[in-house]
């Protein structure tokens, strides 16, 4: 097992309340990643993984998409990969074996049918990182899948819609979420951090909710990870980490400025035009 002494100790320190970021997911890839074992590169590819998920939706759709340049792969390499499958031929094996699978699928689709392909595409690439040789690694996108299953779950239960429709992957969790009538899915004893799930769930506001969410992610990460010092694993956690905080200082941006604009809406709606410069 690689060692990353001055890997690790470099890293910040970072919480998920933290309002400002002096490093980014794109810093980790441009420092930190050139650094890593070959044997470890392939872990931390299944994070940037879902960057080129998104990019090769996108290029399915539309071959001038200006793609997300944070995946593992740049406009021509997603592009010939589409080609050589719609060409019959076999992809360069750097290319992970879900690619081709999806997009054969996805070619087999009809109009109607393509809102199905966010979903093929995140079972593969699920399937795929959960088969990862690294047990930490595997759990975290085991861990996730359910996570995200029993949301999407409690949330058809909720508004009384075709649960089984709603569950991504085909594992025996899933299996579950998609026939059982139980208020915990048959999955009490199978999965701790499940009642946690639940109360999440009735929280009505959705800000709070996603944050709840993300401080789960963060514990699971924090005990999964505990005996890992100055592996891959600590750098694979930090980088998930890292996310989270980006993705809610965007969301705290966005929120600022609909605030701001709401606020001088308000003024505008409040000035008391004096009578004798009124039309």
């Amino acid at each position: 097992m690689d060692a990353y002494y001055y890997l690790v100790a470099g890293l910040p320190d970072i919480s998920l309340d933290d309002g400002k970021l002096g490093y980014t997911v794109d810093s980790f890839k441009s420092e930190i990643y050139p650094y890593l074992s070959d044997k470890d590169k392939k872990v931390v590819d299944l994070f940037y993984l879902k960057f080129d998920n998104d990019n090769l939706l996108h290029l399915l759709k539309n071959r001038d998409y200006v793609i997300n340049t944070s995946g593992m792969f740049n406009t021509d390499e997603i592009l010939s990969v589409i080609d050589a499958v719609k060409d019959g031929d076999i992809p360069d094996k750097k290319y992970p074996s879900y690619f081709c699978k999806f997009i054969s699928e996805y070619l087999t689709l009809s109009a109607e049918e393509t809102y199905k392909a966010n979903d093929m595409l995140s079972a593969y690439y699920y399937e795929y990182a959960m088969k990862s040789k690294n047990k930490f690694v595997s759990a975290w996108f085991e861990f996730n899948l359910n996570l995200n299953n029993i949301q999407a779950a409690l949330s058809a239960r909720k508004y009384k819609l075709d649960v089984a429709s709603m569950i991504v992957g085909d594992t025996e969790i899933c299996g579950l979420l998609r026939t059982s009538n139980a208020r915990d899915f048959g999955l009490g004893e199978t999965l701790p951090y499940l009642d946690n799930i639940q109360r999440i769930a009735e929280i009505d506001e959705l800000v709070e909710r996603e944050k709840k969410i993300d401080q789960l992610k963060w514990e699971w990460l924090e005990t999964e990870s505990f005996f890992n010092y100055f592996t891959v694993e600590r750098l694979f956690v930090f980088l998930l980490q890292l996310e989270m905080i980006e993705r809610w200082i965007s969301l705290d941006k966005e929120k600022g400025n609909e605030l701001f604009r709401s606020m001088i809406q308000n003024l505008k709606d409040e000035v008391q035009i004096p009578e004798e410069f009124r039309n």
